[in-house]
């Protein structure tokens, strides 16, 4: 069984990442906060023994070493978020990977159990969604290259998970949910986890 975490990451430049947090704690504070969640979700993955691969949004950083050593390292490619996640996963199935689950950065919730409960699930369903409190997804899981769940959803709102929810029921498509946990997007998401960095 080949199983395959994909990490998508923003490459880390001031004023361009938590730019909603930065709204109200300043580009510095956020950068910083940025760099903890990061650091977070590699310390959880890394804990599962699923191969990573780590897509990164505009380059490769110069500096890899300080990843493990068991990650791949490849572009996020794709005119909008949708299309990039479409493209990485159609990439990998065509890999031979058998599993795949797709996770950013933005979840202080997220632990190594709920990534090794989202395999588990691909068992028995075609597709696992970790919903986001904010009507996105924290993870997507699936077993095969589905390209619908790419396609018509406006990213970034409120509807993103209710309509992958709907996509695979109105296509008769097996899924299975994990707990809802919250991202890191506001001042007051960041309050709440910042104590556990």
């Amino acid at each position: 069984m080949k199983e395959g975490i994909v990490i998508f990451q923003k490459n880390a430049q001031l004023g361009k990442v938590k730019t909603r947090l930065a709204a109200t704690i300043g580009d510095q504070s956020a950068f910083e906060a940025y760099g903890l969640l990061v650091e977070y979700t590699h310390k959880v993955v890394s804990q599962n023994e699923a191969q990573k691969i780590l897509f990164f949004s505009d380059h490769l950083e110069s500096n890899l070493t300080k990843y493990p050593k068991n990650y791949r390292f490849e572009l996020q490619s794709g005119p909008d978020l949708g299309k990039k996640m479409s493209n990485a996963f159609q990439q990998l199935f065509e890999q031979k990977f058998d599993r795949l689950v797709i996770i950013g950065t933005d979840c202080a919730e997220i632990t190594s159990e709920l990534i090794s409960e989202a395999f588990e699930k691909l068992d028995k369903h075609e597709v696992v969604i970790g919903p986001a409190d904010d009507g996105g997804y924290y993870l997507l899981g699936m077993r095969r290259f589905i390209p619908g769940l790419f396609e018509g959803i406006p990213w970034s709102t409120d509807r993103v998970t209710g309509l992958t929810k709907d996509y695979l029921t109105q296509n008769d498509i097996p899924f299975a949910l994990l707990p809802t946990l919250s991202d890191v997007d506001v001042a007051e998401d960041w309050n709440r986890f910042k104590d556990k960095f």
